[in-house]
């Protein structure tokens, strides 16, 4: 195995970027392979490196990972980005669960019909901006800190700049009536290992396109439509 972590998963985001965003934000260079056909996808299936028959998946440290939250946790706990003690620990991971929610009902967006996205993309603004933002903006409020828990950059931190980020695609005033996640948000971009994950050229991926809908549903052989929540 390389001694640079190696992605699989398809030329995207999808559940992939999360772990994408961490790894950039411990300062972790990372390789990554991607599936374009079905040919490879049964490959890596009959030689056993899925242990779910699923992706993502990430060599890593002599392992096979599989399953997105063990991954980012395993992340997290290497490079010091979940916390100090169990306590902390445990908000990192309320913190993430609750942003996973939000950034699970932009995930399926590509996937929508025209008529569909436009509902969905109402269905997540509505949701960020009553059940998901005013948590973290009382939280930054409550503690007069930088950083959502202990004083630290955490994975907690990471996982919300992202999800920020991909809800300004779809209504791009949305942080408006949040002050504290307008700070939290130019404070966290300007981190330096964030800040050059940002730049062009990077391995952060673009909003994903229709190219990328085929290929995953090509590979995956969907054949289905996903309905708007």
């Amino acid at each position: 195995m390389s001694t640079k972590p190696k992605l699989y998963y398809f030329d995207g985001r999808g559940k992939m970027e999360s772990i994408r965003w961490l790894l950039a934000a411990a300062g972790v260079e990372f390789e990554e392979e991607f599936l374009e056909t079905r040919d490879q996808y049964e490959k890596l299936l009959q030689g056993g490196s899925l242990l779910f028959q699923q992706v993502p998946m990430v060599e890593m440290d002599g392992m096979r990972m599989v399953q997105t939250r063990a991954i980012l946790s395993y992340i997290a706990a290497k490079y010091n980005l979940y916390g100090k003690d169990l306590k902390e620990r445990a908000l990192i991971d309320m913190y993430v669960g609750g942003t996973d929610d939000l950034m699970g009902f932009i995930l399926m967006f590509p996937f929508l019909s025209a008529e569909d996205k436009e509902k969905q993309r109402a269905f997540i603004v509505q949701k960020a901006t009553s059940r998901y933002f005013p948590v973290y903006e009382k939280v930054l409020k409550d503690h007069g800190q930088d950083f959502l828990v202990g004083n630290n950059f955490s994975w907690a931190d990471v996982h919300l700049l992202e999800a920020i980020l991909m809800v300004e695609e779809k209504k791009s005033d949305v942080l408006s009536d949040f002050p504290q996640l307008q700070a939290f948000k130019a404070r966290i971009s300007s981190i330096p290992a964030i800040k050059k994950f940002l730049e062009p050229g990077s391995q952060r991926k673009p909003v994903p396109d229709d190219k990328y809908v085929e290929t995953v549903r090509r590979v995956l052989r969907m054949y289905y439509d996903i309905k708007a929540n």
